[in-house]
């Protein structure tokens, strides 16, 4: 089985690829508002030789939206044209393979914090306030990891490994989904499929 694993969750994206368990490649790039430009080249580098995988494994988040989208987007299309299966895996569960908490800034003044072990998370993402991340944050004995800065001392920066995602699937742990993709949100997006299309209907009525 050849797997393909797309992570572009945070500025720093990666693409790897496995026969079976074996790595056969895996690089990585920095390019936060130009994923899209930086991650097709890359996949295409993965891909020499006409290499057909059989599933694609893609970081789901949480972070950034529009990088998470233009990974699924691209695993879609790698999909339709060689039947690959999907497989999506929380972008936050490959920091490390231990136990921590994984925190993020969920906007609007809240923040995130997602307790994983062993690469499977142990409950979705909490959003706290800043004093309940800050009463967190003084009696855990765990490591802290983020890949973003926050205002809080001993938070270590940390990436999603694109390696370590493509393992995580290929032990069968924290798929979080399987064909349909999306996005792991810490909030609910405002406007929905459904609210999009329910305009598209009215613009078209108007």
């Amino acid at each position: 089985m050849i797997t393909l694993a797309i992570e572009t969750s945070t500025p720093r994206g990666g693409v790897a690829l496995f026969r079976d368990d074996a790595l056969l490649f895996s690089e990585s790039f920095t390019a936060d508002r130009s994923h899209s430009s930086e991650l097709f080249v890359v996949i295409e580098r993965a891909l020499a030789g006409d290499v057909r995988p059989g599933q694609i494994v893609v970081g789901l988040g949480p972070g950034s939206y529009a990088g998470v989208r233009i990974a699924i987007a691209a695993a879609i299309g790698l999909s339709i044209a060689t039947g690959a299966q999907l497989l999506g895996v929380p972008s936050i569960a490959a920091l490390d393979e231990g136990e921590y908490l994984a925190l993020g800034d969920a906007r609007c003044g809240g923040y995130s914090c997602t307790h994983v072990r062993a690469g499977e998370l142990q409950s979705p993402p909490a959003i706290l306030t800043r004093e309940e991340i800050e009463q967190l944050l003084s009696a855990t004995p765990l490591p802290l990891f983020s890949s973003e800065q926050l205002p809080f001392p001993g938070i270590e920066i940390r990436f999603p490994q694109v390696d370590r995602l493509a393992r995580l699937a290929l032990a069968g742990k924290s798929v979080h989904a399987r064909g349909r993709l999306e996005p792991l949100y810490l909030r609910e997006p405002h406007i929905t499929g459904e609210e999009i299309r329910n305009s598209k209907s009215e613009i078209r009525s108007a």
